[in-house]
């Protein structure tokens, strides 16, 4: 059980971090510098939680096999645009939303396997 909620937080560091790229990408268009101190911190703060998810992922790999625990993964193609929403306001179509229903599908059906 504590492998899987390690997973779990793993996807959801990675989805963090894809969060904090996404500012820094947006301070560095704004102030064309990587040493701009919120283009700096955003992106040493998105590739610390990397490390960190990538140290504890190793980590749940040397308990569980690789295709058990993998498609949990699947979970941060939900988690992202979520947290894109909001945070940045994007909008999304009703496909969209079909999507995310069919890929939690495939996680339940694939973990439960």
């Amino acid at each position: 059980m504590l492998v899987q909620i390690v997973a779990v937080i793993c996807v959801i560091g990675l989805a963090i971090g894809q969060i904090l790229f996404k500012v820094s990408a947006t301070s560095l268009a704004q102030t064309g510098s990587f040493f701009a101190l919120k283009t700096a911190a955003t992106l040493l703060a998105a590739m610390t939680l990397y490390a960190i998810t990538t140290i504890a992922w190793v980590w749940v790999l040397q308990k569980v096999e690789l295709g058990r625990v993998y498609p949990l993964m699947a979970l941060a193609f939900v988690l992202v645009p979520l947290g894109s929403h909001l945070i940045f306001g994007e909008r999304f179509h009703l496909q969209y939303f079909v999507g995310v229903a069919l890929i939690m599908i495939g996680i339940v059906v694939t973990v439960k396997a």
